[in-house]
């Protein structure tokens, strides 16, 4: 009997074992990290008229029958225009066991590039949401934000995690996991999760983030550290500790606070309330046990955000809470930690654009 929690990498390649996690290809060692599984693109995406959910008396296919309007060969590498919705089949499929659910999100480079990408099934009337004993093929909808993208099979863009049971952990919980191992730097500000802030007092310098240039070429995904950030990116510099969100444009910033998630625990980011102002901290969502911790090398790591305006300018100001981190159980201790065992591109990042990106 699986205990409850967040599943673990063994427990991940347990289920592909059993057939509970099966793939057009063979599931490769290196899309298992320690409380998620990386999901990889099929080889050919519908463009279609608007994003759409299932719902619960119908499948995917019937309602690409509905709103596709062609279809996009990925074979030799495809261009996802900036401003369009197309949906891709993965080449992994589930048969979750009761008990179980799952929970998808963007991967963290992903995010960075205002890729806005989320999964979709059969029945289905959630994003990223996959209810316990789903069987069934999964898609992704992906819908460039800020720069086209060239996208290919296998290309992974998406990660999901799987829970069994009751997996949240209580603020009461939080407060005594972060008395015992640290979870953030300074005083944490719990409630409903561990409540972060946005920097904009770097502790050398006057560059604070980056905003997306409107007009700019392609990103080819294949391609890592390959673009100069100047040809995508506008630096964004405040010696004032504030600086004022332009309404429809996207910034990557990053927390005022080095976060830890310990190997018990897994986390994912949420947005913080409505009411706190006219913007929305667009994440990449999930967080896997040893990310800021120190024994994975992690010491000092920052959360970075993503952060778009809606309809007013708004004046963020250094310190403003943007969001909370979620903690979750593990069901069992991870064989690999992020950032030690495995290769992981942002452990004890500060600011940081996405590994598409020149240094």
């Amino acid at each position: 009997m699986t205990a409850q929690g967040v599943l673990a990498d063994h427990q991940i390649r347990a289920m592909i074992a059993a057939g509970q996690i099966a793939s057009d290809m063979p599931v490769a060692d290196g899309q298992i990290q320690p409380a998620s599984l990386d999901l990889r693109l099929g080889d050919v995406a519908y463009r279609v008229r608007a994003s759409f959910l299932a719902g619960r008396s119908r499948t995917i296919r019937d309602r690409l029958e509905d709103f596709k309007m062609h279809e996009v060969p990925l074979g030799d590498g495809a261009v996802l225009e900036k401003g369009c919705v197309y949906v891709v089949p993965l080449m992994e499929r589930l048969s979750l066991p009761n008990g179980m659910t799952a929970a998808a999100s963007a991967k963290s480079s992903i995010g960075r590039l205002d890729l806005l990408t989320r999964i979709i099934t059969d029945h289905g009337v959630e994003f990223d949401r996959v209810p316990e004993g789903y069987d069934g093929p999964l898609y992704v909808e992906i819908c460039p934000r800020s720069f086209s993208v060239v996208a290919q099979p296998g290309q992974m863009l998406n990660q999901i995690i799987f829970r069994q049971g009751r997996t949240l952990m209580s603020d009461a919980e939080l407060a005594a996991l972060h008395a015992d191992t640290p979870i953030v730097s300074g005083d944490p500000v719990i409630s409903d999760g561990l409540g972060f802030s946005v920097d904009l007092k770097p502790e050398s310098g006057t560059l604070v983030g980056y905003r997306a240039k409107p007009h700019t070429g392609v990103v080819d995904l294949s391609k890592l550290n390959h673009y100069d950030p100047a040809d995508f990116w506008e630096e964004v510099h405040t010696k004032d500790g504030w600086i004022i969100l332009d309404p429809g444009a996207f910034y990557i910033l990053v927390s005022r606070e080095a976060i830890v998630i310990p190997p018990m625990q897994a986390a994912e980011m949420a947005p913080y309330l409505a009411m706190v102002g006219e913007f929305r901290v667009h994440y990449a969502g999930f967080f896997d046990p040893g990310f800021g911790y120190a024994d994975a090398g992690g010491a000092g790591s920052r959360g970075v955000l993503e952060v778009r305006c809606h309809e007013a300018p708004f004046v963020l100001e250094h310190g403003q809470v943007v969001g909370r981190l979620v903690y979750e159980h593990m069901s069992a201790m991870p064989e690999a930690l992020y950032g030690r065992e495995i290769k992981s591109n942002y452990q004890g990042q500060g600011l940081k654009l996405s590994k598409h990106f020149k240094a």
